[in-house]
């Protein structure tokens, strides 16, 4: 079952979405565009939170974790 279009987030902004992928699953990579990379995330009730903490700085996470997420994305941008 698909969930439906308002519970689902898009960014291309790949710093959020390595944040964001460390508390939910990427759910897709829309590489469509070839210059851009769109991440699709289903949002909960406490999504919009992380961005928000994300936007105003004030949000901590490991930098170990983070490194790690963020080679996982670059990997699915070029590798799949």
């Amino acid at each position: 079952m698909y969930p439906e279009k308002n519970n689902i987030y898009k960014t291309s902004d790949l710093s959020l979405a390595t944040v964001l992928s460390l508390y939910y699953s990427v759910q897709a990579v829309d590489k469509s565009d070839p210059k851009r990379v769109i991440f699709i995330f289903v949002r909960d009730k406490n999504f919009d939170l992380y961005i928000e903490r994300f936007y105003r700085g004030t949000l901590r996470v490991d930098p170990q974790e983070y490194f790690q997420h963020l080679k996982s994305l670059k990997n699915r941008i070029y590798n799949g």
